[in-house]
């Protein structure tokens, strides 16, 4: 069986109604930065968020000429593990703060630890009360 080489980077694209927008609530809500942006590449305008030196990165993206409407369901998510009750606390708060609408998890399991949170493109977020362990 063949393996991906570790560690590799993790970008995770989305296409999005309003860069700016996302942007304000993504930095806001959950304290990434931006990385790099770019300004019609081939017809697209597009920015990415993370945390610098980090395993991932978000690459939000709009298109000039035939914008692409997100359709996201209520089951892709983007979930953080925050292990420390004050830090979850404080993240919960900011995501609030940042514009995303708290909803109910389509899977129950989300809502035993975590909150959800939707993005005015409708992408969720979870922010969930454990720290992550392998399997």
């Amino acid at each position: 069986m063949q393996r991906i080489p570790a560690p590799p980077h993790l970008r995770v694209a989305r296409p999005v109604r309003s860069i700016e927008r996302t942007v304000a609530m993504y930095v806001h809500g959950l304290g990434l930065q931006e990385l790099g942006r770019f300004g019609n590449h081939d017809g697209f305008d597009g920015v990415m968020l993370g945390i610098p030196g980090g395993g991932y990165h978000f690459e939000f993206t709009a298109r000039r000429s035939h914008p692409v409407t997100p359709s996201p369901t209520a089951e892709d998510l983007l979930v953080f593990y925050v292990a420390e009750p004050a830090d979850w606390q404080r993240l919960c708060a900011s995501m609030i703060e940042a514009g995303f609408r708290e909803v109910s998890s389509f899977n129950p399991y989300w809502a035993r630890q975590g909150r959800t949170f939707e993005d005015a493109d409708g992408y969720r977020v979870v922010l969930q009360r454990a720290s992550w362990r392998d399997a």
